[in-house]
Formats: structure tokens, C-alpha cells, sequence
């Protein structure tokens, strides 16, 4: 039990940590969201927006943290 504690503050810490760089540097991503890639449908009555580059951009950077925290868990562990 004391390990789901340790992993809530973690993800507490790791999201207040996100939290104040958008809300201190926001104005420097201005570009997520407006990659080339992204679908951008505006029409009278009608707006469509899917932005498929940003997910995969985030995807690849996810999935990237979580293999380097896997890597430096087994690397300690040994």
C-alpha cells in the first residue's frame, strides 16, 4: 500500500510540475496543436479539429519517458 502512495505523489509532483510550467510559460506553446498534420475543418455552422500530428508527437515522447524510467528502475535495481 505504501507504494501506491509513493507512485500518487509522484504523479501529484509531475503534474503540479506541468501545471506551473503552462501557467508561468504557456504563451510559448503556442504551436501545439497547430502542427502541419493537423486537421483543421471551419465551415459557416460547422468547425472540426483533430490533431493528429500533436498525438503522435506526444505519443513518441510518452512512450520514449516511459522506456527511460523502465531502463533506470532495471539499471538500479541490478
Amino acid at each position: 500500500m505504501q507504494d501506491a502512495g509513493k507512485w500518487l505523489v509522484i504523479i501529484g509532483a509531475l503534474i503540479l510540475g506541468l501545471g506551473m510550467i503552462f501557467y508561468f510559460w504557456g504563451d510559448k506553446f503556442q504551436w501545439i496543436g497547430h502542427l502541419p498534420g493537423d486537421i483543421r475543418i471551419e465551415r459557416d455552422n460547422f468547425k472540426f479539429y483533430f490533431p493528429l500530428t500533436t498525438m503522435v508527437l506526444f505519443s513518441i515522447v510518452i512512450n520514449v519517458v516511459i522506456r527511460l524510467v523502465k531502463w533506470i528502475t532495471v539499471y538500479l535495481q541490478s
